[in-house]
């Protein structure tokens, strides 16, 4: 699940999650922790502009350090970057960060990687929007080649070094996987030639399976042999029968015609669910998480 508090979009934020703090999301790290949730996820963005605070607000927690802070809390979640906008940075800074949140939280870090939407947060930092793209994908090759050897080299378009060491190393041999998000054509060949998982950006149902077979598809013929997670956003859930205004895209009712739904997406090919569930506070989230965890969960590989 990705974490409330530490994003404030309207697209998604429950009204509760203005007030809450630190506080909270230590007690929703925990509960995913002590539910058996596989990862949590924070976001990325340096700065929204004017134009496009009423929507998006201007709480972004950084994922770096939101992360390091959870992983000291926590024991077995995974942590993961939903996503960070690798283009915003070098990508020396971007390994030595997460190489480090790697190794302090004992090799529970998955690298989720995306192209970015927002020009005037790169023209804020020098970066190039138009190129995004590209330059995204040499990051990545640059990344795994930073995770790899303690000296790397990399020669490329946009990044070159080499006899530059980096230390801490990542826990994970390798380095870290690397997820790709997006759903446009450019974020699903990235995904299918150079990621170790796709996070598709809130794609319907009904649009996922030529998506999951053109992943497939591209990844065979590039020759990556190596399995890919694939993932997907459901829809907003409540375990049980709600006493208010869930809203009309809310999967809610009984845990079993639940888990009967959800059982969907895998039949489709999907690994990886992400789920958010609608609360009123941050008592209720917890509520829903662990009946999830309890009476949905188990039944999803029934």
């Amino acid at each position: 699940m990705q974490l409330p508090v530490q994003s404030l979009s309207t697209m998604y934020a429950e009204p509760w999650e203005r007030e809450a703090g630190p506080a909270d999301l230590v007690e929703i790290a925990r509960a995913a922790d002590r539910c058996g949730f596989d990862y949590i996820a924070s976001c990325d963005h340096v700065a929204i502009p004017r134009r496009l605070a009423d929507a998006m607000s201007t709480t972004w927690y950084d994922p770096v350090a939101t992360l390091a802070y959870l992983a000291a809390v926590t024991t077995n979640v995974r942590l993961l970057s939903h996503v960070a906008v690798a283009g915003l940075r070098h990508p020396l800074i971007t390994a030595k960060a997460y190489a480090t949140l790697d190794h302090l939280s004992g090799g529970r870090l998955v690298l989720g990687v995306g192209a970015g939407h927002v020009e005037e947060e790169f023209d804020a930092v020098g970066a190039d929007f138009a190129r995004r793209g590209p330059v995204l994908d040499e990051t990545i090759d640059a990344l795994r080649a930073a995770f790899a050897e303690e000296f790397p080299e990399h020669h490329g378009e946009f990044f070159d070094f080499a006899d530059l060491g980096q230390r801490p190393r990542p826990a994970q041999p390798g380095g870290p996987p690397i997820w790709v998000g997006g759903s446009s054509p450019a974020a699903v060949r990235r995904a299918a030639v150079r990621g170790d998982g796709w996070l598709p950006q809130g794609d319907p149902r009904d649009k996922l399976p030529p998506q999951i077979a053109r992943i497939r598809e591209l990844r065979e013929a590039a020759g990556v042999t190596a399995p890919i997670e694939i993932g997907t956003i459901a829809e907003p859930l409540y375990i049980g029968e709600p006493t208010w205004k869930v809203g009309r895209r809310t999967l809610h009712g009984k845990p079993d015609a639940l888990a009967a739904s959800l059982r969907e997406y895998p039949a489709m090919g999907v690994g990886q669910i992400q789920v958010r569930f609608r609360s009123r506070s941050r008592d209720e989230l917890i509520e829903q998480m662990e009946a999830f965890a309890a009476d949905v969960a188990p039944h999803l590989d029934a």
